[in-house]
């Protein structure tokens, strides 16, 4: 593809109206050839498509859902760290019970996240 600065003009001389060019100015962009067969067959029937939509809106959602208690981890995270909150005071005395009790949270978490990816990488898209 080539865009052209000198309005179209065949014999690239100076526009008439807008000022004077002693070169034309012409970009080369270079076009990545598009794939030669698609990665997988295009949807063709409607109920087709709102199984996939459901499949992938069932597998985001999962995803979603454990990045935002993640995030919420470790905000609270940071808040214990700071001494702002102490939010398990009632079932922790301690500072180190404390850090317990958040990290029994975050592994949950990671247990969480993992049982998740595996449920997306076990339900692959049949169609």
């Amino acid at each position: 593809m080539l865009i052209d600065g000198s309005a179209d003009r065949q014999d690239g001389g100076p526009e008439p109206a807008g000022g004077t060019v002693s070169r034309p100015t012409a970009v080369r962009i270079d076009m990545s050839s598009p794939d030669e067969e698609p990665t997988e067959n295009p949807t063709t029937e409607r109920n087709e498509a709102e199984r996939e939509g459901k499949w992938m809106g069932r597998n985001w959602l999962g995803i979603a859902a454990v990045s935002i208690f993640g995030l919420l981890l470790l905000a609270l995270g940071l808040l214990q760290a700071s001494g702002l909150v102490d939010v398990f005071a009632p079932i922790a005395e301690t500072q180190t019970q404390q850090w317990a009790a958040f990290a029994v949270l975050v592994l949950l978490w990671i247990g969480l996240a993992g049982w998740s990816w595996s449920g997306i990488k076990n339900s692959s898209w049949e169609g």
